[in-house]
């Protein structure tokens, strides 16, 4: 048996995220294919990968058979990187086009592409590098012109590497037609870099690890950005790898009518979906339960699809939930989302990051409607949601999520349907009552507790959101739109918003 200290030491790209999904990185001394259309990140990736090996002392070769020194140093300079430990070599010298070095028009491949080979042994050998970057092959397939010669030459290289004990990463824009499956079977490892654009805003980068031997790697597609500094990559969130022990003592929302409604409170594990028309009370009830969270001394997060931050804080502090101290003193961390310009992966990951660096118990998601915008399919959605929510669940937080329902009244269609994956369904709605528009809430469904299967009135005025008792004199309650038909009294005074005029 094969201790740890027997097994190599990973070569580690020097992306984390990357990193992460290879279970470590790459295996040392083996030949690695990155492919990709042009603009995906390749040259960044390769460039990243030989300065993270100059960390640990190695030395790094780069050979370049398309772009030059000049425009390899530019891109570097870009991420604030020196490739001076860098060893670069151009295959292309700056004379390759005099009179002296014209080839035959007959078959010059044939010539060049034996130079080049022997150009990259020599230099190799000449330096002896642990790490080496190959941009790219489709040059190398254009010099061999026919399947066969290519790919018996690049079964000579890795032959040549595997002697040299150097891991070696050869970039593929994709020029071959059909992929290069040649290759695939060739490498030790694949890694494919997509890149798409969506109707609106930012286009959209995504690799998937297409094979990597003797290594148990996380498959599927993983979002990444380019950034300054390389390529930043967002593993896929996998719920199963998350599980931590978690008190499941229920945690009030700040008003004991709303926690008996919910049957005690809302339970750390489990995900609460209000739902309700424009307008309603929404982010107030959310917001309204945060704030109680961070007043025992909890941290939150808050991620905004919807309303612009100013707005958000504004309104708050309005109704006597004033966020911007905690804020401040960084107990809540408030994040404004653009959904054009993030990516799903990049969106989990930054919940993640809320709730492992940040240390949030309640994470709250205003709202679902704007996050379904961002994704190309609801399906998607629905998935990803769900892995997210079992996450967050198996790590104890209170999750807050809103989805606003179709017209005024409260179209009991959505656009995705998202009940099944929550614990707790709150919905607010609108109701008439004597000439009057007024709100009700109630509690449809909870897995944790036996809740109220009764109405209760709510209104919101300067002290945040106040529930009434149960009124039980209604109508159309199945139809999705109450219709109040008891006597007037047993309504709530309009005491708040009288507080209200008076301001």
């Amino acid at each position: 048996m094969a201790h740890d200290d027997d097994l190599p030491t990973l070569a580690r790209t020097g992306i984390e995220g990357l990193d992460d999904i290879l279970n470590g990185g790459l295996t040392p001394d083996r030949m690695y294919l990155v492919e990709g259309t042009p603009g995906t990140g390749k040259t960044t990736l390769g460039l990243g990968f030989l300065l993270t090996g100059v960390t640990v002392g190695e030395v790094g070769l780069y050979i370049t058979l398309a772009e030059t020194e000049v425009e390899l140093r530019a891109v570097a300079r870009t991420h604030g990187w020196s490739l001076d430990p860098l060893v670069l070599f151009e295959m292309v010298p700056v004379d390759g086009f005099s009179e002296d070095h014209e080839q035959t028009l007959l078959h010059p491949s044939e010539v060049e592409l034996g130079e080049t080979i022997r150009d990259m042994m020599a230099k190799v050998d000449e330096i002896r590098p642990s790490r080496i970057v190959i941009d790219s092959l489709s040059e190398l397939r254009l010099l061999a012109q026919s399947p066969i010669r290519y790919r018996r030459q690049i079964l000579a290289l890795k032959h040549f590497f595997s002697t040299r004990d150097c891991t070696v990463l050869f970039l593929d824009d994709k020029s071959g037609s059909g992929g290069d499956l040649q290759l695939h079977s060739i490498a030790h490892g694949v890694v494919s870099l997509e890149q798409t654009l969506s109707g609106f805003g930012a286009q959209r980068r995504r690799l998937h690890v297409v094979k990597m031997r003797g290594v148990r790697y996380r498959g599927g597609y993983h979002d990444f950005e380019i950034e300054r500094g390389g390529l930043r990559v967002y593993p896929r969130l996998v719920a199963s790898e998350h599980s931590a022990p978690y008190s499941d003592e229920a945690m009030s929302t700040g008003s004991s009518e709303l926690d008996a409604l919910l049957g005690g409170g809302l339970i750390p594990g489990t995900a609460t979906l209000l739902t309700g028309p424009a307008g309603v009370g929404k982010t107030t009830a959310s917001v309204q339960s945060m704030i109680a969270a961070l007043k025992r001394g909890d941290r939150a997060a808050y991620f905004l699809f919807d309303e612009r931050l100013p707005t958000l804080l504004k309104r708050s502090a309005a109704l006597g939930m004033d966020l911007a101290p905690f804020v401040d003193s960084g107990q809540l961390a408030l994040r404004a989302i653009d959904p054009a310009e993030m990516s799903p992966g990049e969106f989990s990951n930054a919940v993640r990051a809320a709730v492992e660096v940040h240390g949030a118990k309640v994470v709250v998601i205003d709202s679902l409607n704007a996050y379904l915008q961002a994704m190309p399919n609801e399906q998607f959605l629905v998935l990803q949601m769900h892995e997210m929510l079992t996450y967050l669940g198996q790590k104890g937080i209170v999750s807050l999520l809103i989805l606003g329902l179709h017209g005024i009244t409260g179209d009991i269609r959505s656009d995705v349907d998202l009940s099944y994956l929550s614990d707790t369904i709150v919905q607010l709605r609108y109701f008439e009552a004597h000439g009057e528009v007024r709100q009700a809430i109630s509690v449809i469904k909870t897995r944790t507790a036996r809740h109220e299967r009764t109405i209760r009135e709510f209104q919101i005025g300067s002290s945040g959101l106040h529930v009434g008792e149960p009124l039980r004199q209604f109508q159309g309650v199945l139809a999705g739109v109450p219709t109040f038909s008891g006597e007037g009294t047993t309504l709530m005074t309009s005491r708040i918003r009288t507080e209200d005029l008076q301001r």
